[in-house]
């Protein structure tokens, strides 16, 4: 199996990674953290999905997808921490003020688990910030030590496998998901 990551350009391929199955349900689509929560909670049904295809027609893409040949296993967000919620956030410090990238969810589809797409999927979104002029990302994952994380819940990943992709703990925050802490995970990108 070789997995490749691209831009998530394709919205037929994030919907279906982040999309519901029925087309009027008032899903994530991964927008809770990238767009301000007045919008968030204005955004009904499909007009959630026609938001992420202008996102996804955008300079730059939301976040980048995992395909293993032509089918799309795997979804990561990331942008510029400026142009998130997180920018705001009182839970998620803010480390220093160079202009970071976050990159906040991932998502492997059932069926394609524990062969590496996470992994892929980090180092994809570590490139397409890099391509993008970041000089650090962030990750906000859970630090659940040997634990088992609830898998709705484990979007956010986990620190282990940031630490594998050479992030390095840069703060604690106050954000708990999924009974674990979070940290902020960092990557200089220069």
């Amino acid at each position: 199996m070789t997995i490749v990551v691209r831009p998530a350009s394709v919205f037929e391929d994030v919907r279906t990674l982040v999309g519901p199955k029925s087309p009027g349900a008032n899903v994530c689509w991964c927008l809770s953290y990238r767009i301000p929560s007045k919008l968030n909670n204005e955004l009904r049904g499909p007009a959630r999905g026609e938001y992420v295809a202008e996102l996804c027609r955008a300079a730059t893409p939301p976040g980048v997808l995992a395909y293993d040949g032509d089918e799309p296993v795997g979804w990561a967000a990331v942008a510029p921490r400026s142009a998130t919620s997180f920018a705001h956030s009182r839970k998620i410090p803010h480390v220093d003020e160079l202009p970071v990238w976050s990159l906040w969810c991932i998502r492997v589809r059932p069926g394609h688990r524990k062969k590496g797409i996470s992994h892929a999927l980090i180092a994809g979104a570590v490139e397409f910030a890099r391509s993008h002029g970041a000089p650090a990302i962030e990750a906000y994952p859970v630090d659940n030590g040997d634990a088992r994380v609830d898998m709705t819940m484990a979007y956010a990943g986990i620190r282990k496998n940031f630490e594998r992709a050479g992030f390095t703990h840069a703060a604690d925050t106050t954000s708990v998901l999924a009974g674990h802490p979070r940290v902020l995970m960092r990557l200089d990108l220069h």
